[in-house]
């Protein structure tokens, strides 16, 4: 295989973190409206429930959504068809839809010539990582929306991203001719290209067994080293995201190799996103991506996935330094998703929008003028602390909230004690999210997609383990609720829930995330119903995706849509690590031989990988862990098990696996260990077991005396030393 097409999947990950870009317009529309309103024109996409395909539904273009009888329409027609894919947030989907979509002109010529498709690229990933991958290939870059060019039998002959009408209008006549007059050049052409984009997806197939050492994976974590930006967090460059799965991973090679660069790294990243305008100071909650190198201004669209990720990754790194402002931010994120992405029978959004009135921001910049009027003699303070100042102004003399000190930092160079700095900073959020709550607010895409569900579910149990706060289990056990009552069709899986919808397709990611979600319930509920729904979640993904390379497809084929196997983490880790992750913690649970066999030659097979390409495989990154550092197993057994796993839970342990029963149990970590009288810890290391201990605190010893690193008890607790 040519290195060109090697990189370009690496290259991918890049289109996931650059998307739509600019301004997004707030064009997301209520079925209801849509439905109810008076209308000129009415195309097939009426029919469906996706907010972004029902934005077209009164486009003059006579758009259909994809499906075979599309296809059969173009081939009867001797035609060609235009796909356009995006989604509901796109600000350049809606310039486009309004220059070209919405005009009488190109609409004729789209209906005259072509079949047209649209595509929500949320409810089909598939399709889109297939396409997007074709346009890599011709421009090297991709993105939202993509608009190409097909061929009846799928293959693309044209693909880009935004046009001008006058553009648009020279691809559609250019393309349309050379079809009428030059078919088998056109034809020769596709071929090529689609040879190109299968040779992507099978390049995964063909990886060879690697050695897992921990030399490689110092290799890929140093290579990735020199794109960190120290002085402001994240990766070097002028557009920044978070990439929360990266994080994890460092935290978890920072403690076990007790590398304090790699630590320093991580909190920085952190301690500068939390001052950033990335993160929402008056509502809680993370924006997609900033948009400079200081995180100052945002993208501001909210997806799910982002903020359920947070949630994890700031729960865990509380357990390290027990930062206050990182507790802050959990507790504002939460309160910001139960009040603006939950519907009212639990389930949660895919996403808000970044814009309102058709301006980017709108909801959540402020004015000087507006500021004095709230804050009163307040106002200069405010201002002090969070940058209100002329050269920080950022369009229409508005400005973003963002502060470049720590809350201790500030206190200290302006005279004013930290609880009382607090109180203050307590009392103006409160008084700016009234006064934002009169403005119109940004609409949302109101689908249920599974494995964004489930990695909120996954956040939340993370939440729980650090604070032992019920209100982020009981939500996290209300969303697994959801999803098995809403997100199953006729006893199958579906990846995104709307009402009415006849969607059917599910994807390995939303098996392999709602398995871990179930594990994660399970780990801290020790109720078995949740470990007997991972398995059978994995049952089925193993029998539906599974390949002869050891890893897995991401989708299900058909004549349109090849199998594709994707390994590469995007804004949402890799659905292939997921599945490792969950063969791995199952395997050892369970004495699973099959499943920790096939987990580790899943691993083995990205070694390379990440050797190259670390910030691309930071979930695999979790598991090279696994395997080339020692691996902990906790086993706590007895009728104060849920007690003990709860206090366990609240540290920071690497490797480490902890589990726990109450009652008699098969399962292997807990056959034969029970005792009816009293609770015991069984600490495990490499199938070496310490004898059974009654106190966290004496297990903690126990991991120390197996040489787990950094751990040491003073004053009855545990200390982190770096």
């Amino acid at each position: 295989m040519n290195i060109r097409i090697y990189l370009l999947v690496h290259i991918f990950i890049l289109v996931l973190f650059s998307s739509c870009k600019g301004d997004e317009k707030s064009a997301q529309r209520t079925s209801s409206s849509i439905l109810e309103g008076d209308f000129e024109y009415t195309n097939d996409l009426i029919h469906e429930t996706s907010p972004y395909l029902l934005q077209h539904a009164h486009n003059p273009v006579n758009w259909k959504p994809w499906s075979q009888d599309a296809f059969k329409e173009a081939e009867e027609k001797n035609v060609l068809l235009v796909l356009s894919v995006g989604y509901s947030t796109c600000h350049w989907c809606h310039v486009m839809e309004e220059e070209s979509f919405e005009d009488l002109e190109v609409a004729h010529l789209m209906n005259d010539k072509f079949v047209s498709i649209k595509v929500d690229r949320e409810e089909r990933p598939d399709l889109d990582m297939v396409y997007q991958t074709a346009l890599q290939l011709v421009n090297g870059t991709g993105g939202w929306p993509m608009n190409a060019i097909i061929l009846p039998d799928g293959s693309p002959i044209y693909l880009g991203t935004y046009s001008t009408k006058e553009e648009w209008k020279n691809i559609l006549t250019k393309f349309s001719t050379e079809y009428e007059t030059n078919p088998d050049k056109i034809k020769e052409y596709a071929n090529m290209l689609a040879n190109g984009v299968q040779e992507v997806y099978e390049q995964p197939a063909k990886q060879l067994y690697n050695e897992i050492t921990v030399d490689k994976i110092k290799k890929g974590i140093s290579a990735w080293s020199t794109s960190w930006d120290m002085e402001w967090g994240g990766n070097s460059g002028e557009q920044k995201f978070i990439i929360p799965a990266n994080l994890k991973m460092l935290l978890d090679y920072a403690v076990l190799e007790q590398d304090k660069n790699a630590q320093e790294f991580v909190f920085k990243t952190l301690d500068k996103v939390a001052q950033g305008g990335i993160y929402d100071h008056v509502g809680g909650g993370f924006f997609r991506y900033s948009t400079d190198s200081k995180w100052k201004v945002p993208h501001f669209e909210k997806m799910l996935y982002d903020n359920a990720q947070m949630l994890s990754l700031l729960s865990q790194a509380y357990k390290l330094n027990s930062s206050s402002e990182y507790r802050s931010m959990i507790n504002e994120t939460f309160l910001f998703l139960t009040s603006e992405m939950r519907n009212e029978d639990g389930g949660y959004f895919s996403a808000m929008d970044a814009d309102t009135q058709g301006e980017e921001g709108l909801y959540y910049i402020w004015s000087v003028n507006e500021l004095q009027s709230l804050l009163g003699n307040e106002y200069e303070l405010f201002a002090k602390f969070y940058n209100i100042q002329k050269v920080e102004e950022w369009e229409h003399s508005s400005f973003v909230l963002f502060n470049t000190e720590s809350i201790e930092e500030f206190s200290n160079k302006n005279s004013i004690t930290v609880p009382n700095l607090s109180g203050k900073l307590k009392k103006w959020k409160e008084v700016l999210y009234k006064a934002r709550q009169l403005r119109e607010k940004p609409s949302k895409d109101y689908k249920i997609i599974t494995s964004w569900n489930a990695l909120l579910i996954d956040g939340l149990v993370d939440v729980y383990k650090t604070f032992n706060d019920e209100r982020y289990l009981n939500e996290a056990k209300s969303i697994f609720e959801y999803l098995r009552t809403h997100n199953y069709k006729e006893g199958e899986l579906v990846h995104s829930y709307t009402a009415n919808s006849e969607q059917k397709e599910v994807f390995l990611e939303d098996y392999a995330f709602l398995a871990k979600a179930a594990l994660s319930l399970y780990e801290v509920t020790l109720d078995i119903a949740f470990l007997q729904s991972a398995n059978e979640l994995m049952e089925r993904a193993q029998k539906t995706y599974k390949s002869s390379s050891g890893l897995y497809y991401y989708n299900t084929s058909n004549e349109l849509v090849p199998r594709m196997i994707n390994t590469t983490d995007g804004v949402i880790p890799s659905a292939n690590a997921i599945m490792a992750h969950n063969l791995f913690k199952i395997g050892h649970l369970e004495y699973n031989t099959s499943f920790l066999n096939e987990a580790k030659k899943m691993t083995s097979l990205v070694v390379g990988d990440f050797e190259n390409y670390a910030f691309s495989y930071g979930s695999w990154g979790t598991l090279l862990l696994n395997y080339s550092y020692p691996y902990y197993e906790i086993a706590v057994v007895g009728r104060q098990a849920e007690s003990l796993v709860k206090e366990m839970g609240t540290l920071y342990l690497a490797n480490t696996l902890l589990v726990g029963s109450k009652t008699s149990s098969e399962i292997s970590l807990f056959k034969d260990r029970y005792d009816s009288q009293e609770t015991f810890i069984y600490v495990c290391q490499n199938n070496t077991c310490k004898l059974p201990v009654k106190t966290s605190m004496e297990a903690v010893e126990q991991m120390k005396s197996f040489g787990y690193p950094g751990l040491f008890i003073s004053d009855m607790k545990v200390h982190y030393n770096f």
